[in-house]
């Protein structure tokens, strides 16, 4: 069931396709009296979650695009003509950061503005589209690129010295390392900030290619197949992405070794259908969750992609935010009319009685749910090693939708025992003490003015980061409800 789900990218792709915007996201200017938010509760996301010194009735000074001050009444002065915000029985957070998602229009930057998410780590690939650098407003966008392989929706691919170099064949081919040294220079030029490893690169590579980037001063996301994942992990990958791929580190040695020459063929199928069906009780789970524990890496694993196929879903197409949104435009979205996810069926099954049809369907629902429960309860095991987390929806794929499913992401990461503040630092601070971001995170002096002031406690429920009252982004305070309405 997974590969079907991956393969559905190779048959939906060129309806995604449009031209990549190369220019640099232009940022809006800096406003020229200072902002001030008075009376809320300072919420603190430090420690990746685990610390809870929040501040109640604090003052937060914006200057410019950042934070210059914070704390309490007495101890931070108001500067003169400053504007300001009463935030009195409110909860003051930092912006929301996507770690992984498409961003390809004015639409889903819209929405992800108005749920809060300032930052979008934005992917190019067939199921996302091209990065629309060009939307005003936008979050801020944090490019990945590809490394180390051929690839078509690579950043540097429409740039003509690369055009023939990253040309992708039938399947991804691994450059050479002199080529992949001057590639990982020329995308950071480009304003890359993550490199991501994909199956198709071998172990060497990965290795060499996770040191250099760490000296770059890159992140490295790692999708491991023909690297084994603990090699890439004791590299000292940054982070894992997907719930449905990190698993591949319990497969055993015999199972391993095909995938260096085989990692998207039937040797692939085999490995990744081993490690599904893993009792979530195996020891070599329980061991594998304690390796990821004890080193650097953080998962990054996108629950969200598979929230239509687990229990107690809701209908995401009845958010506010769901109207910016064209499901043709959207890989494998959700039904708009029942918010259930949708199973093609072959198109020999159509010359079949619908009575037939709908059993077939049905079954490939099932199945899917029980792919995902599988997924779920390997995950709890997982999770029960207490790794760090880091928040990230993989829309708009699958039937996720951008801004709105990094909060069905909050409340997964929940539903798998971490606290709310511990979600919500996923979804924040982790990326600064995980990534060296310290630009973004925190609400604390010269951290960039990415703020949301919400209307409930979040970390009592993180239901909470959605009731945003006020939405400050780059030190400007946006209009929320303008932001439904796209421009013509």
């Amino acid at each position: 069931m997974r590969c079907d789900r991956y393969l559905l990218a190779l048959a939906c792709g060129l309806a995604l396709v449009s031209f990549p915007a190369h220019s640099s996201q232009v940022e809006p200017n800096a406003p020229s009296v200072p902002l001030v938010l008075v009376g809320g509760t300072v919420v603190d996301v430090t420690n990746w979650g685990h610390s809870a010194r929040d501040i109640p009735g604090a003052i937060v000074v914006i200057e410019g695009n950042l934070i210059s001050n914070v704390g309490l009444p007495g101890a931070v002065e108001i500067p003169k003509g400053a504007r300001i915000i009463d935030c009195a029985g409110k909860f003051i957070i930092p912006g929301l950061i996507d770690g992984f998602a498409g961003m390809n229009s004015q639409a889903q930057a819209n929405a992800n503005l108005y749920m809060g998410v300032t930052t979008v780590v934005a992917r190019a690939d067939s199921e996302h589209g091209f990065i629309d650098f060009s939307a005003q407003p936008s979050p801020h966008i944090y490019a990945i690129d590809t490394i180390g392989v051929t690839d078509n929706w690579s950043l540097l691919a429409r740039h003509p010295e690369w055009v023939s170099m990253l040309r992708e064949g039938a399947h991804p081919v691994e450059l050479s390392p002199e080529d992949t040294a001057r590639q990982m220079v020329d995308t950071k030029r480009l304003g890359t900030r993550v490199l991501l490893l994909t199956p198709h690169l071998t172990a060497a590579n990965s290795q060499w290619i996770i040191a250099r980037a760490h000296d770059l001063g890159l992140a490295t996301y790692g999708i491991f197949v023909s690297t084994p994942y603990r090699v890439g992990i004791e590299a000292g990958v940054d982070a894992l992405v997907h719930m449905d791929r990190y698993d591949l580190g319990v497969i055993p040695d015999e199972l391993e070794s095909p995938l260096v020459d085989d990692p998207d063929g039937t040797s692939a199928a085999t490995a990744y259908d081993y490690s599904e069906r893993i009792p979530p009780t195996d020891s070599r789970l329980r061991d594998y969750a304690s390796f990821l524990a004890t080193h650097h890496a953080a998962l990054l694993p996108m629950f969200s992609l598979y929230y239509a196929e687990l229990p107690e879903h809701r209908d995401l197409w009845k958010e506010p935010a769901a109207a910016l949104l064209d499901p043709d435009r959207m890989f494998h979205p959700t039904d708009p009319a029942t918010g259930e996810m949708i199973y093609p069926l072959p198109t020999w099954s159509h010359r079949l009685p619908n009575v037939a049809q709908r059993w077939m369907e049905e079954d490939l629902q099932k199945k899917a749910g029980q792919t995902a429960l599988r997924l779920w309860h390997i995950n709890g095991t997982i999770f029960s090693a207490f790794p760090h987390y880091l928040a990230g929806s993989g829309a708009d794929a699958m039937g996720t939708m951008p801004g709105i499913s990094l909060h069905t992401e909050l409340e997964m990461l929940v539903r798998l025992g971490l606290s709310p503040r511990e979600a919500l630092a996923a979804a924040t601070n982790n990326y600064a003490l995980q990534f060296g971001w310290n630009e973004l995170g925190l609400i604390a002096p010269g951290r960039r003015a990415d703020v949301l002031v919400v209307d409930g406690d979040p970390t009592v429920n993180v239901w909470n980061a959605r009731r945003i009252s006020t939405l400050i982004l780059n030190g400007e305070v946006v209009d929320r409800d303008s932001l439904l309405h796209l421009k013509k």
